[in-house]
């Protein structure tokens, strides 16, 4: 089907459709607005050079059909995370969690602490949007750097988007790549923990000279206490997801036994209505505590919160798959890749791929389009899809924060008032898991030579 299309049509196609995200991006409109126009215009290109809509249309109702468990998963998190605020899980979580930065090293444990409640949590802007914002106001409390401990705080929120079991953006790198959340996690586990570790050692440092006191966590503690029932047995049920999950049961029965956990304990222990309860999960809890602050923290969640993403994902898959089955994205993949022969110039050039189009798409693309155009080459050079999966996660996904156009950096900026250009130097890890996994790649590169030579 390749041969349908012209260089002339490629040229014209790639043009509209990075002109279409800039222009979406600078005027702060929804994606999914430039990711239709992207897909309407090539869909009219490709007819012209001699596809027909049927084809075009089989395309991306198989694309879709086969994301049809993400579509299902990224409703159930919508769905749980305002469940979770309304049981007292995660204000216990919250609860307990704030112990760690009396007398501590804020800009350190803010790092540790957030990396914690993203991975149980599943979402780098969930995390941001609760602990983030109260670490943020303590922060301010104690005249600290807000934008030095928001790096800290990106930097622990976005392992969301690459380890947690009931991320979206993981279960699509899953999806795409075709590798279990187990094989994933194994083999992440050999770039995340360099990368982490020099980058705890790192806040360690810098954060040695700002230690926090009182005041505020223990007023946020005894908003908690007065308006949840807590208990250090409601964190069983995240710890008992994650657990499942590792073990190889489904994410999506995973997450369900999580959402009826939930909501058995919101009318049970915390004495909420089940009327209340599912109108929670469909527009979201928002606090009700008495405190401003608290409020603020505790509020998110719900299918309506996720109707936007679910859009943009099927805009970005739809795109990605006439993309590929027209044969139109190969030529140049095939430029980048065609010299390689070795697992180490495939990484990078894998790393490569998915940060450029990050940068000039988003995260969704960033997944999408490298897992589904490389794994034959993956396969070809008898490299695990999980080496892959890893790759994306390591680059793409992870890198997102640090782009100023990008979606997350733009919701980050309205929520907490600092910019991506104050906070993105000190957001280590977003560097350091790009760095391990290209230096990775370099490395096996030069014994694959070494091994040529002899």
């Amino acid at each position: 089907m390749g041969e349908k299309v012209y260089k002339g049509n490629r040229a014209m196609i790639l043009t509209v459709t990075f002109t279409s995200i800039v222009i979406c991006v600078i005027a702060g409109n929804h994606l999914f607005y430039a990711l239709s126009i992207s897909v309407f215009f090539s869909s009219w290109m490709f007819i012209r050079d001699g596809f027909t809509f049927k084809e075009l249309f089989i395309m991306v109702k198989n694309s879709l059909v086969e994301c049809k468990e993400l579509f299902i998963l990224i409703i159930l998190v919508g769905m749980t995370i305002p469940v979770w605020f309304s049981s007292g899980i995660i204000p216990t979580m919250m609860f307990y969690g704030f112990n760690c930065f009396i007398g501590k090293n804020l800009i350190f444990a803010a790092f540790i602490f957030t990396s914690i409640v993203s991975v149980f949590i599943g979402s780098s802007i969930a995390a941001i949007s609760t602990v983030g914002i109260a670490l943020i106001g303590l922060c301010k409390v104690f005249h600290g750097p807000d934008y030095i401990l928001l790096g800290a705080v990106v930097s622990g929120a976005f392992l969301a988007d690459k380890l947690s079991p009931i991320s979206a953006l993981l279960n699509l790198t899953l999806s795409i790549t075709k590798v279990s959340y187990r094989e994933a996690l194994i083999s992440m586990s050999r770039t995340f923990f360099p990368a982490y570790i020099f980058a705890a050692a790192l806040y360690f440092y810098i954060g040695r000279n700002f230690t926090a006191f009182g005041g505020n966590l223990n007023n946020f503690k005894s908003s908690i206490s007065g308006n949840f029932f807590v208990s250090p047995l409601l964190l069983l049920v995240l710890i008992a997801i994650f657990i499942m999950c590792f073990l190889g049961m489904g994410v999506i029965k995973s997450i369900s036994l999580g959402l009826i956990s939930g909501v058995f304990i919101t009318v049970l222990l915390q004495k909420i209505s089940i009327i209340e309860t599912f109108k929670y999960i469909f527009l979201g809890y928002r606090g009700n505590t008495g405190s401003q602050e608290l409020d603020r923290i505790l509020t998110g969640g719900g299918i309506e919160s996720v109707i936007g993403i679910i859009f943009i994902i099927t805009m970005a898959i739809a795109l990605g798959s006439i993309f590929k089955n027209t044969g139109f994205i190969n030529p140049i993949v095939d430029k980048i890749i065609h010299n390689v022969r070795g697992k180490g110039g495939l990484i990078v050039r894998t790393g490569f791929i998915s940060g450029i189009l990050t940068v000039l798409c988003d995260q969704s693309v960033g997944v999408i389009m490298p897992g589904e155009l490389l794994k034959n080459k993956y396969e070809e050079l008898k490299i695990p899809n999980s080496v892959l999966s890893r790759t994306i996660s390591d680059t793409g996904i992870i890198m997102a924060p640090l782009i100023p156009w990008n979606g997350n950096s733009l919701f980050i900026l309205a929520l907490t008032g600092v910019s991506s250009v104050k906070y993105s130097p000190y957001a280590f890890l977003c560097y350091l898991l790009p760095a391990v996994t290209l230096l990775s790649g370099i490395f096996y590169e030069k014994l694959s030579s070494l091994k040529l030579k002899k």
